[in-house]
C-alpha cells in the first residue's frame, strides 16, 4: 500500500520537535494551542453526533457492551500479561507506555471510516466510538491509577477534573449547540478531519519537544524500539482476531461484527495524547510513543482489512444474484410450456 501522507506528517512533526523543540515561552504557547485544539475537536464531535442517533444506538446495547469490554477489559488484561516481557523485550518505561495504550478509549473517526468502507453497521460504529470516548474520559484515569500506580505521576482527582474539562465539557457544549451548528458541521466534514489531524500534530509536537528538552530519548535504543513494535504487532493481531471471531461466537451478524472489529480493536490518539500529558507530565513523550506506533499500525492494517471485507461483500452480492437467476431459470425450465411463455411475457412487460 502507498504510505499515508498523514504518517509522513507525523514523522515530520517528530523530526521538527527533535531539531527545533519548543522551549520556554514557546513551549507554553504550543501547550496552550494543543489543549485548545483538542477541546475544539471534541466540541465538533459533540456537534456532529445526533442525540436521536445516540439514543437509538443505546438500543443495540449488546454491541456497545462488547466494544466496551474489548476496549477496557480485554485490552488491559493483555497489557498486564505483557509484564513478563520486561526486561527481555521492553524496558520498564516502554512497558508503562504500552500498558497506558491498552487503557485508552477507542477511536471515533477511523472506526466510522473503516466500518463504512467495509459495509458494516455505520450507526453502531458512530455510537460505539462516541460512547467509548465518553466513558474513557473518566475510566481511563481510574484504570491508570489502578494498574500504573505511582508511574502515572500526574494522577490525582485534579487530573480527572482537568481531563473532563478538556474533553467532556467541550463535547457536551457541542451537543447543546448542535441545534444551531450541527448542519454546518455535517456539511463540512473535511473541517472535522483537518481539526482532528491538526490537533494531533500539535500535541505530538508538544509532547516530543518536552522529551527532547528533558533528554529522555537516550533511553530508547533501536533494539528496544524494534521489540516494542513486535509486541504491538502481536497485540493488534490478537485483538483483531478476538473481535471478529468473538463477535461471531456471540452471534452478531456480519455488519455488526465489522463495527465491533473496527471499534473494539483500535485506540484513540486524540484522546490518549492529552490524557498522557496530564497523567505523566514531563515523561508524557516516552509514555505516548507506544500509542503513536500502535495508532499508525492499526490504520494501515485496518485499511487493508476494510478493503477485503468490502470485496467479500461484493462477492456475496454477486453470488446471491447468480443464485436468484439460477433459481428463476430452474423454475422456468421445469414449468409447462404455457407457464414458461407466461413468465417470459410477464418479465418482458416488467422491463
Amino acid at each position: 500500500m502507498p504510505i499515508d501522507p498523514y504518517i509522513l506528517l507525523l514523522l515530520g512533526t517528530v523530526g521538527l520537535a527533535a531539531l527545533l523543540p519548543a522551549r520556554g515561552a514557546a513551549s507554553d504557547v504550543a501547550s496552550g494551542a494543543s489543549t485548545a485544539a483538542i477541546a475544539f475537536l471534541f466540541f465538533l464531535y459533540g456537534a456532529r453526533l445526533s442525540t436521536r442517533e445516540a439514543l437509538d444506538g443505546l438500543k443495540h446495547w449488546r454491541l456497545h457492551v462488547t466494544v466496551l469490554a474489548c476496549t477496557f477489559v480485554v485490552f488491559p488484561l493483555l497489557g498486564l500479561a505483557a509484564r513478563g516481557l520486561v526486561p527481555v523485550l521492553l524496558t520498564h518505561p516502554l512497558y508503562q507506555g504500552l500498558l497506558f495504550l491498552t487503557l485508552v478509549p477507542s477511536t471515533i473517526q477511523s472506526s466510522i471510516a473503516f466500518t463504512s468502507m467495509a459495509r458494516g453497521n455505520v450507526p453502531a460504529a458512530i455510537c460505539a466510538g462516541s460512547f467509548s470516548s465518553l466513558v474513557g474520559i473518566v475510566l481511563t484515569p481510574l484504570l491508570a491509577a489502578a494498574v500504573l500506580g505511582s508511574s502515572a505521576g500526574g494522577f490525582s482527582a485534579d487530573s480527572v477534573v482537568e481531563i473532563v474539562l478538556q474533553l467532556l465539557v467541550p463535547f457536551v457544549a457541542g451537543q447543546l449547540l448542535r441545534r444551531w451548528i450541527g448542519g454546518f458541521v455535517a456539511r463540512h466534514k473535511k473541517v472535522l478531519g483537518l481539526v482532528d489531524r491538526g490537533s494531533i500534530l500539535l500535541v505530538v509536537y508538544t509532547a516530543f519537544s518536552e522529551g527532547m528538552v528533558q533528554g529522555i530519548w537516550h533511553q530508547v535504543s533501536p533494539a528496544r524500539l524494534a521489540g516494542l513494535m513486535a509486541v504491538e504487532v502481536v497485540l493488534l493481531a490478537v485483538m483483531l482476531a478476538l473481535t471478529w471471531y468473538g463477535a461471531k461466537a456471540l452471534r452478531f451478524n456480519r455488519e455488526d461484527r465489522i463495527a465491533i472489529q473496527f471499534a473494539g480493536s483500535k485506540k484513540s490518539l486524540a484522546s490518549g495524547l492529552p490524557m498522557a500529558s496530564v497523567l505523566f507530565g514531563a515523561h508524557a513523550s516516552l509514555a505516548v510513543l507506544p500509542l503513536m506506533l500502535f495508532h499508525q499500525m492499526q490504520l494501515m492494517v485496518c485499511a487493508v482489512i476494510a478493503k477485503r471485507r468490502a470485496q467479500d461483500a461484493d462477492i456475496d452480492t454477486d453470488t446471491d444474484t447468480d443464485t436468484d437467476a439460477d433459481a428463476a431459470e430452474a423454475v422456468t425450465a421445469s414449468a409447462p410450456p404455457e407457464a414458461s411463455r407466461t413468465a417470459v411475457g410477464t418479465g418482458t412487460r416488467s422491463c
